[in-house]
């Protein structure tokens, strides 16, 4: 499950030096071996009127773990490297520490040529020249995962930098609400589905709690706040990026509604509950009956097996059933050696992880046939259950309006208001009215 995790200022200061940073980026030609059989001659004499094929290996940094590292480098990677031979990926995953080291080799003129950014990083890589502007590179592929007009826009805004493009978006996870329909069955309450609004869902929440054994929801800060926000119809950073306005009316009512669930005894789990048996745990071990989590999520037993978990979109608020839809871009170093290819073999790699993670943020490919088929077998039934929420999910989310300066916002954000309101350390209205200010000085 992708969870909201504090940003540090620090990770995104560094980057001042980056553009001074001498060197390029870290892409390489190796020449292939011609065909003996197509040239008539000995495999290692090219003959005198054809020029040895060049094949240009270009670096990938990631955040992947070894599970995930395997599936791609098997599920997309070896397939593209096997499919053309202009270029070849190679894959160097990096866990820990991701973004401090991306930007230390960054800086020392040793990035990789393509990396994965997150939704909050790539305004800022663009906005100090760390990334390749890929708006006229990308018109030139012929693939719709080239075209910019086919994703979901809420989804392509986080690629986009001063209305140009600096990535494409490889996964726009919505969240969705899933349910154990077992504890539902025996409270005899009827399942969710889209005519639950707020109401419904803390109404129902409260009577499916029977403390400490068992509990309704399950709230420590995930989903974001934000996304309650926008379905009472407030903002956290406009449109323009001109202002934070998370003192309004609106903004109250969400932060407000959201504060009644998490840590609440009456219907969710304790701070100290949670943290000592794990968040999406106590959903999996059947102790809690609702869990907000992303449309990629699989459940399991402690005996790794499968379990009858149903999924239905998120309650509506007063004005939207607005979700969040967690977001990744793989963008291109701006110092990479061979930009045309570069665009080429990112549009490559981007359309392999469409068909490998859901949901793929093209519109044409957010279908019930391309996200079962991006599952392996053991958990194609249980997303046979989940899928129709996922796509219908798809209609109402949306991403992080970013501003360049996104993890100084956010730590604000969180240790000056978000942070404080959960713990009941004053009003809603009393925090964001103080944390206003010092939010929107680090606006653009």
């Amino acid at each position: 499950m992708e969870t909201r995790t504090r940003r540090l200022a620090s990770l995104l200061a560094g980057l001042s030096i980056i553009v001074g940073a001498c060197g390029t980026a870290g892409s390489s030609a190796t020449t292939a071996p011609a065909s003996s059989a197509a040239s008539g001659a000995p495999a290692s004499v090219a003959p005198a009127s054809q020029a040895p094929a060049e094949t240009v290996t270009f670096r990938l940094s990631s955040w992947a773990g070894e599970g995930e590292s395997k599936e791609l480098q098997e599920l997309v990677l070896d397939k593209i490297n096997a499919s053309q031979s202009e270029f070849k990926i190679v894959h160097e995953p990096a866990p820990a520490d991701y973004y401090t080291k991306i930007q230390t080799a960054l800086a020392g003129g040793t990035g990789a040529d393509l990396m994965w950014l997150s939704q909050e990083y790539v305004a800022g890589y663009a906005s100090k020249g760390a990334l390749l502007d890929l708006t006229d590179l990308l018109k030139a592929v012929e693939s719709p995962t080239a075209k910019v007009e086919g994703y979901f826009p809420n989804v392509m805004t986080t690629a986009l930098y001063q209305d140009r493009v600096y990535g494409l978006p490889w996964i726009s996870g919505p969240v969705v609400l899933y349910y154990n329909p077992k504890l539902f069955d025996a409270a005899k309450i009827a399942y969710p589905d889209d005519t639950w609004d707020w109401d419904t869902f803390a109404k129902n929440a409260k009577a499916l709690t029977k403390a400490p054994d068992q509990y309704g929801f399950v709230a420590n800060g995930w989903p974001p706040v934000h996304m309650f926000i926008w379905q009472a119809g407030g903002e956290v950073i406009a449109p323009d990026l001109k202002s934070s306005p998370i003192d309004s009316p609106e903004a109250i009512q969400g932060v407000e509604f959201y504060k009644s669930l998490i840590f609440d005894k009456s219907c969710c789990p304790s701070e100290d509950t949670i943290a000592e048996q794990g968040f999406s745990e106590m959903f999996k071990a059947g102790k809690v009956a609702m869990f907000m989590g992303g449309a990629a999520d699989t459940f399991e037993s402690a005996e790794g097996v499968a379990l009858d978990i149903r999924a239905a979109v998120v309650p509506k608020g007063p004005k939207s059933r607005t979700t969040f839809a967690w977001t990744g871009s793989t963008v291109v170093n701006a110092k990479v050696a061979n930009p045309d290819l570069a665009a080429k073999a990112l549009v490559a790699l981007t359309d392999g992880i469409h068909h490998w993670k859901i949901v793929a943020p093209l519109m044409d490919l957010a279908t019930a046939d391309v996200i079962k088929k991006s599952f392996p077998e053991k958990w194609q039934a249980q997303k046979a259950q989940q899928v129709d929420a996922i796509i219908g999910s798809t209609q109402d989310m949306r991403s992080f309006n970013v501003i360049p300066r996104q993890q100084e916002w956010d730590s604000v954000f969180w240790d000056q208001f978000q942070t404080l309101v959960y713990h009941d350390k004053g009003s809603a209205a009393d925090l964001a009215k103080a944390a206003r200010p010092k939010l929107e000085e680090l606006l653009p």
